[in-house]
């Protein structure tokens, strides 16, 4: 019975132990990180200095977080995968209890020395501590990204634009012989996934993620790197009401004010204010767009043009109303001489009408005042020829007056009818240029 007990618990103990347990640390252990891993981080891992080491490279696109045309810069938050082999590194899984896999810290390892040519700030991102290795000796890199970069931009079409920013990675000393870098995903994968897992866009709309391969030598060296080109598009809403919409409300009030009265001061007044606010909104886009550009944005020529027809529109305000004040002077001149000449017309009404009644009262009291009469005949050939005199004063006025009034029917009227075929003329010239360069600056930017 002792035997048959002892010979279980022998049966028992042999099946416990044969469940063998497996740790990442025996793995690390096995693999010498722990005692002295320069070997591991100081050179490029192969095993013949001839054989390159090939890097994969993957990049998604995560947000679109700033694209600033007046500095010329392009931040996006990308996810860079990176995959190479180190050949220094294998285990066999069946050893370690499946294991095909362990994460350890980027400093134990050798990577790869790929960088952005367009990065213009320092990642201030948190980083991702660790990577994977695998037992066939690949090792997986995984980082989350904030880029801050150049990226020369064509604002010709602003703000209907599509935008064109790349992402340019390679190595900063390892030349082709030693480090080739190839992408892990196409373009229409690269696009799919960044598709997938964007989460802002802000005013933008993504459109494609495209990556091409591109070398280039310098001091007898040949260097490799890839080219990650964002595409993207604008969301012009924001932008056409608050800036091309009331630039073009502006301009029919500037037409309406064809309809106002020359010869009133509000039409001018009200032109200035105008012009006045388009200045205005020409100083916000001043801030908006680039100071150095390739080709004139349209918008530029679109506030320009618009700007140049309201300032010949207030010149032909000026011009009218020049012409209509000289008109109103010569019937203010004329209206004047009228006044005066009917006044003296009274007055002479007035003293004939005296002259009238001496006579009668005179012719009344003859026998009475006979000794008077040669003293009264006197007075009144004085008074008579006073009043020749006179008339003939009032004649010359007259004269003056119907001089004045010619010249006025001749000069006066024919600035007055200058004036309106100026004005008629210069409404239809607005209308016709409006209507043609509005037709033309939405053809090109919409082609």
């Amino acid at each position: 019975m002792m035997h048959l007990a002892f010979l279980l618990l022998i049966i028992f103990t042999d099946g416990s132990s044969s469940q063998k347990v497996c740790s990442y640390q025996d793995v690390v252990e096995y693999l010498n990180f722990t005692r002295d891993n320069s070997v591991f981080k100081m050179t490029r891992p192969v095993l013949d200095h001839k054989r390159p080491t090939v890097v994969q490279l993957d990049i998604i696109l995560f947000a679109l977080l700033a694209v600033i045309e007046k500095t010329q810069t392009f931040s996006p938050f990308i996810w860079v995968i990176m995959k190479w082999n180190n050949e220094r590194i294998s285990w066999d899984p069946a050893q370690f209890c499946g294991i095909t896999q362990i994460s350890i810290p980027k400093e134990m390892l050798w990577k790869p020395d790929l960088f952005i040519y367009e990065m213009t700030q320092k990642d201030e991102s948190p980083q991702n501590p660790y990577m994977y290795v695998s037992y066939d000796g690949t090792v997986s890199s995984e980082e989350e990204m904030k880029v801050v970069s150049t990226c020369e931009m064509d604002v010709h079409k602003f703000p209907f634009d599509i935008q064109r920013c790349n992402i340019s990675i390679g190595s900063a000393v390892h030349c082709v012989d030693e480090i080739r870098v190839f992408p892990f995903s196409n373009s229409s994968r690269a696009t799919q996934f960044s598709r997938e897992v964007i989460r802002t866009q802000g005013e933008w709309e993504f459109l494609q993620l495209t990556v091409t391969s591109q070398n280039f030598t310098t001091d007898d060296r040949q260097w490799e790197y890839l080219i990650y080109t964002c595409t993207m598009k604008r969301r012009p809403l924001l932008h056409v009401t608050n800036f091309l919409l009331p630039i073009l409300f502006f301009l029919i009030l500037d037409l309406a004010s064809f309809f106002i009265e020359d010869r009133r001061g509000e039409k001018l007044g009200f032109k200035v204010t105008i012009l006045l606010a388009i200045s205005i909104l020409l100083l916000i886009l001043n801030d908006i767009l680039p100071s150095m550009s390739n080709k004139t944005p349209l918008i530029a020529t679109y506030c320009i043009v618009i700007f140049a027809l309201m300032l010949l529109s207030l010149l032909e305000t000026i011009l009218v109303t020049y012409f209509m004040e000289k008109d109103c002077a010569s019937k203010e001149t004329l209206r004047l001489r009228e006044n005066k000449q009917d006044t003296f017309i009274t007055e002479e009404k007035r003293e004939t009408c005296c002259l009238s009644s001496c006579k009668a009262s005179g012719g009344e009291k003859h026998t009475e005042l006979l000794p008077m009469v040669q003293e009264v005949n006197n007075s009144v050939q004085a008074r008579e020829s006073d009043t020749l005199l006179l008339i003939s004063e009032q004649l010359k006025e007259l004269q003056n007056t119907l001089n004045l009034h010619l010249i006025w029917t001749r000069d006066g009227g024919k600035s007055d009818l200058l004036a309106t075929r100026i004005n008629r003329a210069f409404f239809l010239f607005y209308i016709t240029t409006v209507s043609l360069f509005l037709t033309l600056i939405f053809i090109a930017w919409t082609t």
